[in-house]
């Protein structure tokens, strides 16, 4: 199980605290590697702050910043998307300065209440809400450009796989060898399985939106 960031609204790893929103989502998480399922998290926008809750506590493993993976027999890359596309200094700005280790360590000291109320604030900017339709579909034809150099870049690469804009993205851009955006599960229940038929968009069948 691959999961490409964004998978709170905001997570951020306290020495000994955690956001209890998180629970449930982390209980399903624990029953299903307990089950023998390997489980691998990307950091996003909305939750690169992880750290050793991770590996120590649900045997997870975490990138902030994505991860090569092998699976099945396909080499991935695998990246949130996150500070890829940032359309203008305005957003690259922010980006640099939510991602410095200065910041994270005086987030650290900020009490957890104070803390995610300030994130409540802030929460637009790190959706890239703020940014409108026309910086969003920059972004997805940005993505997919990056994808493209990746794969020509790394000829052992069978897969891109990346996320953030939201927007269902399956093309075979070599033979055999692809970029995927499996688009987001908060809109429409959207997945992606990789076959031995190769990578496939899907849906989950029982969505709540239908």
């Amino acid at each position: 199980l691959i999961i490409n960031g964004d998978l709170f609204e905001f997570w951020f790893e306290y020495r000994h605290v955690i956001p209890r929103a998180a629970f449930p989502t982390l209980e399903r998480l624990a029953a299903v590697r307990a089950r023998g399922c390997r489980i691998t998290m990307t950091g996003g926008n909305h939750d690169r702050w992880g750290g050793r809750f991770w590996r120590e506590q649900l045997d997870v493993a975490f990138h902030p910043d994505g991860t090569t993976e092998t699976l099945g027999d396909v080499r991935a890359w695998v990246h949130h998307g996150d500070g890829l596309t940032e359309p203008g200094w305005k957003a690259r700005g922010f980006h640099a300065l939510i991602t410095n280790r200065l910041t994270v360590k005086l987030f650290h000291a900020v009490h957890p209440d104070v803390g995610f109320a300030l994130v409540r604030r802030l929460s637009p900017w790190l959706a890239g809400r703020k940014h409108g339709e026309a910086r969003r579909r920059q972004a997805v034809e940005r993505q997919r450009t990056i994808a493209e150099q990746r794969l020509a870049h790394d000829p052992a690469l069978g897969i891109v796989i990346l996320g953030h804009t939201h927007e269902p993205w399956l093309e075979q851009v070599f033979p055999g060898r692809w970029y995927l955006n499996p688009g987001a599960w908060a809109e429409g229940c959207r997945y992606a399985t990789l076959t031995e038929h190769g990578p496939q968009l899907t849906r989950y069948a029982r969505c709540p939106d239908d």
